[in-house]
């Protein structure tokens, strides 16, 4: 897994409304309109750190915005794995599935997620799983949907979190946390 290539290789100003690329340097978030933002990069970097993507996963990316996210993981999983990135709000699944396409990443997808369901049950099971966004509580939906020795990353609250799954019940987790992050709330 290199994650300072996958850096290298995605730009993230390709994810960015024009008026903002100029600042796809900043080391902070940036608005993409709808109240979602662009994450910090040193967010997003220790985040794919933390989840350990390896080639041929098959990966879930919940809230995946600009497709930034998204792009990042199709790199690491390469043309063997697979990312389906999910998105709630309408005019952002148009703009992260239009900004994923500069790249050629034909195994990568972002889609309109359903309204009804957390994540992709009737997919399932994903290697690993990264959410952008931040529930109130552990998405017991989201351990679920992982494989034995899955992985879940997720911004609880202000805390990372961090779910391995080491049974077959989405009891059998092993839980660590990473520190505090700001995220928007998960719609």
């Amino acid at each position: 897994m290199d994650v300072a290539a996958a850096f290298r290789t995605v730009d993230r100003g390709d994810f960015l409304r024009p008026a903002d690329r100029g600042n796809a340097g900043y080391d902070g978030p940036i608005p993409i309109g709808h109240g979602q933002t662009n994450s910090q990069p040193r967010t997003v970097r220790a985040m794919l750190v933390l989840l350990d993507v390896r080639p041929g996963h098959r990966v879930l990316d919940v809230g995946s915005g600009s497709g930034w996210t998204t792009a990042l993981l199709a790199h690491l999983v390469g043309p063997e794995g697979s990312v389906l990135g999910l998105e709630r709000v309408e005019d952002l699944v148009t703009f992260g599935a239009e900004n994923l396409a500069r790249y050629d990443v034909p195994w990568a997808s972002i889609r309109a997620a359903d309204p009804d369901r957390l994540g992709a049950p009737d997919e399932a099971s994903f290697d690993r799983i990264l959410v952008s966004a931040s529930p109130r509580s552990l998405p017991m939906e989201l351990v679920d949907q992982l494989t034995d020795d899955g992985i879940l990353l997720v911004p609880v609250g202000a805390t990372m979190t961090r779910v391995r799954r080491t049974g077959p019940t989405a009891s059998d987790v092993e839980v660590s946390t990473h520190g505090a992050f700001s995220f928007v709330p998960l719609v």
